[in-house]
């Protein structure tokens, strides 16, 4: 397949290549885009055969549900069997926007795409060029992020190009995303609104809307063994090509532990990545030292975490370390992408 690459100003959209995406979708054809969190992999919502066309693509378990991406309330109605109050309360504040909400699905919504699941996840995202894709193309688009599944998210076209150039119709270049971590997801479909995956909404965020809202104790812990019923519970995701290990302790120790560890492993021949903060970078000695940004500034964290993971691909690492963070506020979400990339593997000094 000769995979058509546009480049496209959110600013300044280009209306005809706008059309032609829509086109494209419609008739059962992916394109790759730009959102606020991250690259999207979009596909026909309705049309079971592009959700099994975006399974294939990505090399994704198709146990793995799809979030329907929409513009607009009107287009909700008809996905879903009901919306809770719940629902209109965080829609009202936080859609168009990072926040992915869960519903039991209406019969418009194939099982392909939510996975065989009785329920469906549904976004609204605030990106100029995805909303205007969406609507050219009927409306309802289904859309994982754009890259291979069980790499890093693609936050620049390029890595995008990387995994998918070959295998779908379009790549819609919109330069960096804002955020750089995918949409938080919040269930509504139990008697507590569970958060099933941290993001740029936080549980306190969350909690202020709605009051009582539960998380679901796989967010920092092991992957459970039960069907996923969102995007990225059950696999291994967002992992570079090397082996990745995060260290908690003390600062000190964590530097002198990584440290340690890095000389050993260079004397073996083996080239070695540090995920350190602004605040430590300096004080490392591997092949390949990269600060995430700054302890103070955790959204710019989590705009650099993911391009950061593809650069150590980019440059050959095969063995890495990083810091951990705090796991309050967007903290959560930092920590639930590195224990995903990790494996779980976290070594305590």
């Amino acid at each position: 397949m000769k995979t058509e690459i546009v480049k496209i100003d959110e600013e300044q959209i280009d209306q005809e290549a706008i059309a032609r995406a829509g086109e494209i979708l419609k008739r059962g054809g992916l394109v790759a885009f730009p959102t606020e969190t991250v690259y999207g992999l979009g596909g026909d919502a309705l049309n079971e055969n592009s959700s099994r066309l975006i399974y294939a693509a990505k090399g994704r378990p198709s146990d793995n549900p799809l979030i329907v991406h929409i513009t607009n309330m009107e287009a909700l109605k008809k996905i879903v069997t009901e919306i809770p109050p719940a629902a209109r309360k965080l829609a009202e504040r936080y859609w168009p926007g990072p926040l992915t909400m869960i519903f039991h699905k209406s019969s418009a919504v194939p099982l392909a795409t939510t996975g065989g699941l009785d329920t469906v996840a549904v976004r609204m995202p605030s990106h100029k060029t995805a909303r205007a894709m969406i609507d050219a193309a009927g409306g309802y688009i289904a859309a994982p992020s754009a890259n291979r599944s069980g790499r890093p998210s693609p936050t620049v076209a390029r890595y995008v190009i990387e995994d998918l150039d070959g295998l779908v119709d379009m790549i819609i270049d919109g330069g960096e995303v804002n955020i750089g971590l995918e949409s938080t997801i919040i269930d509504l479909t139990g008697e507590v609104p569970t958060i099933l995956r941290p993001g740029y909404v936080t549980q306190d965020m969350l909690t202020e809307t709605l009051g009582l809202v539960d998380v679901d104790r796989t967010i920092l812990d092991a992957n459970s063994h039960q069907a996923p019923k969102a995007p990225g519970m059950k696999y291994r995701h967002y992992a570079p090509k090397g082996n990745l290990s995060i260290v908690e302790g003390e600062p000190e120790r964590v530097v002198s532990y990584i440290n340690e560890r890095i000389s050993a492993l260079q004397k073996e021949g083996r080239k070695t990545g540090v995920i350190a903060t602004d605040e430590t970078v300096a004080r490392y000695h591997g092949d390949d030292i990269k600060s995430v940004g700054s302890r103070r500034d955790e959204e710019v964290i989590a705009r650099h975490l993911f391009r950061i993971l593809r650069e150590f691909d980019d440059d050959n690492v095969e063995v890495m370390f990083t810091e951990s963070f705090e796991t309050a506020g967007i903290g959560q979400a930092i920590m639930n992408r590195l224990l995903k990339a990790a494996g779980h593997q976290v070594i305590q000094v």
